[in-house]
């Protein structure tokens, strides 16, 4: 199948558009790119004028099982029962693909649910995104999405859970590093002690997987990045209960120095404030604020920011990566920039450049079409006119 378009944005983020350019696909993979008169004729060719063709995008941060409508989530994932869970994760997945979402990084998910769905979408039974999961997140007895059933402790412990999730189809390892919005849970102190971070990062590394921390205080981020972190998810800079975030440049300036990518998932704060009334709504108002400021200056110590929306969590949907790339050209990446974020960039955060994130022979043919120019404006994201996954079209508004 030969796509041609107005032009083709290959990525990563200085790889220059090809005007009047075209993707060829073969059995599911990219097996050419270039400009459109270089392609001879083919019988099996859709053509997208007015449109830009790139690579389908990534969302580096959701929770599949989550609903996203507001519901407490701490009682949902208690209460409801597990076929609740796998119905909600499925319509979550069939959302963000046709959004032109093509890959998934789920971030935590009852017991082995999102191993589940995976496949019952290789069986054919749903229809999902590339789904890059850990299944439960390992927290510590009582810590953030303790529900999820991956409570752990000791330095023996941290390693057989990990040995654990590993054996049910884990990709990559999810460590909730403090606490968060789970209730009785303290977001300004790490959880885990140094040793057992370290431990955990070791055994999942020996298991050839990366390990993904989540960090809403310094002390924790520190404490990760000498743990031997592969991605920092939100770094937030929180000091205590209802206390103004404090940025700390020596954490920017570590992390920078590490290498160490940042998904900041500045949606959460984004899309609650229409929900929230009174003081409730004035501290939203505030934490997104210093959220928005902190990921500017992060980025100004340069820290490696990737698009993750944390979809599912509060009021947040899975259609809104493109909403957050536009949040991260806000706090200072360029329009090239916050485009890779969602692609190339995302997925060599991930390990996954080798299959996805970028338009180029051999890659899995995860691609999408949108109306004018996203590199002059990037709410062009948001109305994908052709989404075509593994080779698959799923959607063809032509």
């Amino acid at each position: 199948m030969l796509l041609t378009a107005d032009r083709v944005i290959p990525g990563p983020a200085d790889a220059e558009p090809i005007d009047h350019g075209a993707v060829l696909v073969d059995q599911g993979r990219i097996a050419r790119v270039g400009r459109a008169a270089e392609f001879g004729d083919a019988a099996d060719r859709l053509d997208f004028p007015g449109h830009t063709l790139m690579p389908g995008l990534i969302d580096a941060h959701v929770h599949l099982a989550l609903p996203g409508d507001g519901t407490p989530f701490t009682a949902y994932a208690q209460d409801e029962p597990p076929g609740v869970h796998m119905a909600v994760a499925i319509r979550n997945a069939a959302t963000a693909l046709r959004a032109g979402i093509t890959t998934l990084k789920d971030c935590g998910g009852p017991h082995t649910l999102t191993f589940e769905l995976r496949r019952a979408a290789e069986k054919g039974y749903a229809q999902a995104p590339h789904l890059h999961l850990c299944g439960r997140p390992l927290t510590i007895r009582g810590g953030h999405c303790w529900y999820f059933g991956g409570e752990c402790g000791g330095r023996d412990g941290v390693a057989e859970m990990v040995r654990e999730v590993s054996k049910q189809g884990a990709d990559y390892v999810k460590a909730m590093g403090s606490g968060g919005g789970t209730p009785h849970t303290m977001s300004w102190l790490p959880a885990f002690t140094p040793a057992e971070l370290t431990r955990m990062a070791d055994e999942a590394h020996r298991l050839g997987r990366r390990l993904a921390v989540h960090c809403l205080c310094g002390a924790a981020t520190m404490q990760a990045l000498a743990a031997g972190v592969d991605v920092i998810e939100h770094c937030g800079f929180i000091t205590g209960p209802d206390t103004p975030q404090r940025f700390d440049p020596a954490v920017a300036e570590a992390v920078a120095r590490a290498g160490v990518p940042v998904c900041p998932t500045l949606s959460v704060g984004d899309t609650v404030l229409p929900h929230l009334q009174g003081r409730d709504r004035d501290r939203w108002e505030r934490m997104l604020a210093e959220n928005l400021e902190q990921t500017s200056q992060l980025r100004a110590a340069g820290v490696r920011l990737i698009a993750g929306t944390d979809a599912g969590w509060r009021f947040t949907p899975f259609d809104w990566v493109a909403r957050e790339m536009a949040i991260l050209q806000e706090c200072g990446l360029s329009a090239a920039e916050a485009l890779a974020s969602g692609t190339h960039a995302a997925a060599e955060a991930l390990g996954l450049d080798r299959e996805t994130g970028c338009l180029a022979p051999g890659l899995a043919a995860d691609v999408i079409a949108v109306p004018g120019n996203p590199l002059q404006d990037l709410t062009a994201l948001r109305r994908p006119a052709f989404v075509m996954r593994a080779g698959e079209v799923i959607v063809d508004g032509r």
